[in-house]
């Protein structure tokens, strides 16, 4: 069965929790034991039946109304199994957003067509992060239609809005809109005939067109990265992710230093095949060992970047100056920043650009890093994994970059 990968993203209160739960009711991806329990919930706090309790797994957020971390659930639709990702909305717990955002193929971005509500700075910063993330399909719910009597106007209003910010941060993605009530099940698996001018798919069909596309990474050659020495009868191999391309048997270059190898036997889920190709975890007995193993890339004709220094885009959950003490993330292994210059500052809520010294918390900017160490590397375009990394000052999170 296909899986995909969904992240509810918004902000707080605009129903992403509901959501889920309307999914997974209308899918039949929920069993009506738990159904029952999360009824019965309702009442004991005397509240109407709130789909979002089937999901919620703590208490204190059930009476709280609010997710407090990430929380994962299933529905499967059409043959495809949708690993739907509700990540918190509020900003204290962004972290946990990117956590969980990090592994997504596909956001739901929730807004609340409600007056008072709204698009929020928050709903933008996620929209942000997504595009950092490679998030590139993006449906965007216009949730609490039901509130607003399901006019067209107030729907329109929204999607423009959205639009705009959508061409300011320039996210070149496919993005698909669709006007819902994901308290009443209206317009998520079946068309609304209470929104009779909404002429495109509903949610969840939405969901599976989307689900059919895959990015490929534009980078063709062999880009596999070496995650850490196995011991087997007695022989030292390594393990590797491939990132692109495929490894075969025979000599391979091993960067940053260029070193070379051959590789005598691969291993792929305990069998050993001819080739390993992308997104296969091979290990490699070699015909001589490595000092080192983590972070390391092997290759077999291109190579990659080899540099000191990388530009980056980053969003910062953390003050960010001139000169920061940061460490990097990168590739399974870090690096303390020798330097670190702002180039820019980018406000993540509306996508402006201006000149600056510091990177407010929950911003972005395009910064200069020396990590004093030569490191192999791709542009984020050119190949994801090799071009994202995460950013920590002492042990404290500080955000997520992305290699430009």
């Amino acid at each position: 069965m296909l899986v995909r990968n969904v992240t509810m993203q918004g902000h707080k209160d605009h129903g992403k929790s509901t959501l889920i739960g309307s999914i997974l009711m209308l899918t039949n991806s929920v069993s009506q034991a738990r159904i029952e329990e999360a009824k019965k919930y309702s009442q004991k706090l005397g509240k109407p039946f709130e789909p979002a309790f089937i999901l919620d797994s703590f208490e204190e957020e059930r009476e709280g109304g609010l997710t407090i971390d990430t929380t994962r659930a299933e529905a499967s639709y059409k043959g495809v199994a949708f690993e739907l990702i509700d990540v918190p909305g509020h900003e204290e717990l962004i972290k946990n957003m990117m956590s969980g955002a990090s592994f997504a193929d596909i956001a739901i971005l929730l807004v609340s067509a409600k007056p008072d509500e709204g698009i929020r700075d928050q709903t933008k910063r996620h929209v942000f992060v997504a595009r950092m993330l490679g998030i590139n399909s993006i449906i965007v719910a216009i949730n609490k239609m039901d509130s607003v009597e399901y006019k067209k106007e107030v729907y329109d209003k929204l999607v423009n809005e959205i639009n705009s910010f959508f061409k300011n941060i320039n996210f070149s993605g496919s993005v698909r809109f669709v006007p819902i009530s994901a308290y009443n099940g209206e317009n998520i698996k079946e068309k609304s005939e209470k929104m009779g001018w909404y002429k495109g798919k509903p949610l969840l069909e939405e969901l599976f067109f989307l689900s059919k596309k895959k990015d490929k990474p534009k980078i063709k050659d062999l880009r596999a990265v070496v995650q850490g020495f196995i011991e087997e009868e007695n022989k030292k191999l390594i393990s590797a992710r491939v990132l692109s391309g495929c490894l075969r048997k025979g000599t391979i270059s091993v960067y940053p230093n260029g070193i070379k190898r051959k590789a005598l036997n691969l291993i792929v889920n305990g069998k050993k095949v001819a080739k390993a190709c992308e997104n296969d975890t091979v290990a490699i007995e070699l015909d001589a060992p490595l000092n080192e193993a983590r972070g390391l890339v092997i290759s077999s004709s291109s190579k990659p970047i080899i540099t000191k220094k990388i530009n980056a885009l980053v969003f910062s959950t953390i003050k960010l100056g001139n000169n920061s003490k940061i460490s990097i993330r990168l590739l399974g292994k870090e690096f303390a920043a020798k330097k670190l210059s702002i180039n820019e500052v980018i406000d993540a809520s509306n996508g402006l650009h201006k000149k600056g010294n510091f990177i407010k918390p929950l911003d972005a900017g395009r910064v200069a890093i020396d990590l004093g160490d030569y490191v192999a590397v791709e542009k984020y375009s050119e190949l994801k994994g090799m071009g994202r990394f995460t950013f920590y000052s002492g042990s404290k999170f500080g955000g997520v970059g992305i290699i430009e």
